[in-house]
């Protein structure tokens, strides 16, 4: 078993409430409280990501403060709407993996957690796009 076996058992159960949530919506139909809560764990997830980039000391100051600068504007979601904020979290998904990736570290990564990290990244940005649908669909 390798060092990172932990990392990819917990990413891949970091994704079950967002299947959870795709699974309410199919089962009950659109629901602006759906939408909001995956909303929320998406920030959640997405500010726990960037924050294990962080490494404060590890790194060159630049490199920390990019790597936390995706979760910067979370408070100014509250103000935009439900399809907005699912956009900026599908986007931002993406940007802490190129971060990962621009790292020293990823190349000491085993092959496993990057294969996990991309396929994770993929499926949760699918992800966002069938809630974008839902919200678009609550607006109607």
């Amino acid at each position: 078993m390798h060092p990172y076996f932990n990392h990819i058992q917990l990413g891949y159960f970091g994704f079950i409430p967002f299947l959870l949530c795709i699974a309410s919506t199919l089962m009950l139909g659109s629901s602006e409280t759906l939408v909001s809560i995956f909303s929320f764990y998406s920030m959640g997830i997405l500010a726990f990501m960037a924050g294990t980039l962080w490494r404060a000391g590890e790194q060159p100051k630049v490199h920390a403060i990019l790597a936390v600068l995706v979760v910067i504007p979370f408070p100014v979601l509250a103000l935009v709407s439900l399809t907005a904020q699912l956009v900026y979290l599908s986007a931002s998904y993406w940007l802490v993996l190129w971060f990962e990736k621009s790292m020293p570290k990823w190349q000491e990564a085993h092959r496993d957690y990057k294969q996990m990290r991309f396929v994770l990244t993929s499926v949760v940005f699918v992800s966002h796009l069938f809630m974008i649908a839902q919200a678009i669909e609550l607006t109607r």
